[in-house]
């Protein structure tokens, strides 16, 4: 591991959410919180995460922001990393849960999930991923994507790993097929 890099185990918030009827969300797999979990190393913090992710069987790696509008996945599950920054973000569509991401912060999103950013400092950044072989696609939630988008959730896998504390990790535990 990275001079500086400390994962933390943490208890994750888990907050399972309703279907809104414009967004889906996952009637089987909670949102997943893991405040705090990681202490990153000062030199390119990005880097640790994307290798940490790898570690675990999470792929596609990206970095940048998360999306100002409401959305979701229907053919992946995701993963948020914050390594810069904080973030406003609103989960699982309108009215959803509100929660304020912060470096070291890592957002667990099941397929079908709706997450946008509300508000952000300047330089808010994260690593996003999802278990390895899943491509993801974009969904607004709008009234033509269903029901497709719910027949591609119902298909979507359980990840091989968590993509933080590995093949024991909490999304063992709280995701279900």
């Amino acid at each position: 591991m990275e001079a500086g890099a400390v994962i933390r185990m943490c208890a994750p918030l888990v907050q399972p959410l309703q279907d809104t009827g414009a967004i889906p969300n996952n009637a089987k797999c909670p949102l997943l919180i893991y405040p705090n979990a990681l202490a990153l190393p000062k030199n390119n913090p990005a880097r640790f995460i994307e290798e940490l992710l790898a570690a675990n069987h999470w792929g596609g790696t990206w970095r940048n922001g998360i999306y100002p509008f409401h959305h979701y996945h229907s053919t992946a599950h995701e993963v948020l990393v914050c390594y810069r920054g904080s973030a406003e973000v609103q989960l699982g569509g309108e009215p959803g849960i509100l929660h304020t991401m912060n470096v070291g912060d890592v957002i667990l999103i099941p397929a079908g999930t709706g997450h946008k950013k509300l508000h952000a400092t300047d330089d808010f950044a994260v690593v996003g991923g999802y278990p390895r072989g899943q491509k993801w696609d974009m969904c607004y939630g709008k009234s033509g994507e269903r029901p497709q988008a719910d027949q591609n959730i119902a298909r979507v896998p359980l990840p091989q790993s968590d993509p933080i504390y590995g093949p024991d990790g909490p999304v063992m535990d709280f995701w279900k097929a």
